[in-house]
């Protein structure tokens, strides 16, 4: 059984970081800076590297690949859109929506994992046919995983639509769970992982931005049903990125919930309280990322499931 928490992440060192025009009508939390593109990078790097440092002090191994010059790819830094790591050795690359975003797709990357540190990849699966028929499914920013259970939660947007996610939920063997939710001014939100994060005994959803009541119903009732316990944020919380906070293991095998700095300030006592009874709480400032491209912490790690070659597949 796949664990629900990983101990290495992958992140991408961004070249030319900046807030991405192309993504910009379907994801309202970015471009909330004034800074020129050279800025905007500038404190994107001190930003990156002060979470890799932060989580390496916190025993998660941080696999970090410098993004390439060429081609510009913006929201490089957000790995974990394109690729997805499993406990079987599979690898599922995902159709984007920005054109722009395709090009963050790296088989070299892949192929690095599989020769050093000696994780083994047993298959890749690449949906990225699916965007030819504009058909998205931005890996997992479009769906919360409960790799335990094999569930997929998803809201549905522009960037996370069925097709592609049925498809997902066939090869990898997962149920969906498909709902809609918005923002406060009732447009969709474009990643499910803005609004929830779902950890070994813990989720943490906004659940007041699912405006359907049964769907609202069904998943919550869902994340229970396997155990989990739910720590509901509101609108405010999710704007200030709480909702895309991440559950991570460290080596001596304890939990650690990484968020933003931002995202932190935001919970209130009790909140907190839970989080911190669950495992350690890390909170780094990553300011210009949250404003300049509209994600945050969770959306810079893509999580390594995958098998060490020493392991039975």
């Amino acid at each position: 059984m796949e664990s629900q928490l990983a101990s290495t992440v992958l992140m991408i060192r961004p070249v030319r970081f900046e807030s991405n025009p192309q993504t910009a009508e379907s994801n309202r939390f970015q471009g909330r800076t004034g800074a020129s593109a050279g800025e905007q990078h500038a404190a994107a790097l001190v930003e990156f590297d002060g979470l890799v440092n932060a989580l390496r002090e916190q025993e998660i191994d941080v696999i970090v690949v410098d993004d390439t010059e060429e081609p510009h790819t913006p929201d490089s830094i957000f790995p974990n859109n394109w690729v997805s790591f499993h406990g079987d050795g599979r690898v599922v690359l995902y159709p984007m929506e920005a054109g722009n975003r395709r090009t963050e797709r790296r088989m070299d990357i892949i192929e690095s994992l599989d020769e050093d540190p000696g994780y083994v990849v047993s298959e890749v699966i690449d949906l990225s046919h699916h965007e030819a028929d504009e058909h998205y499914l931005e890996g997992t920013g479009s769906m919360v995983l409960d790799r335990i259970n094999h569930v997929a939660y998803a809201c549905l947007s522009s960037r996370t639509q069925l097709d592609p996610l049925g498809d997902f939920a066939q090869r990898l063997e997962y149920e969906v769970v498909a709902f809609d939710a918005v923002d406060r001014d009732g447009m969709p939100i474009y990643h499910t992982n803005v609004l929830m994060n779902i950890g070994e005994t813990l989720a943490v959803i906004c659940d007041e931005a699912i405006p359907r009541d049964d769907q609202r119903e069904a998943v919550l009732r869902r994340l229970q049903e396997f155990g989990r316990d739910i720590v509901s944020i509101s609108y405010e919380q999710l704007d200030s990125f709480a909702g895309n906070m991440l559950e991570l293991r460290k080596k001596d095998g304890s939990r650690l919930t990484a968020m933003s700095q931002q995202a932190l300030d935001s919970l209130n006592s009790d909140q907190l309280g839970t989080l911190r009874k669950n495992g350690d709480v890390l909170a780094v400032p990553i300011d210009t990322i949250e404003a300049s491209a509209g994600g945050s912490v969770r959306c810079m790690l893509a999580e390594v499931h995958l098998p060490k070659g020493s392991q039975d597949l």
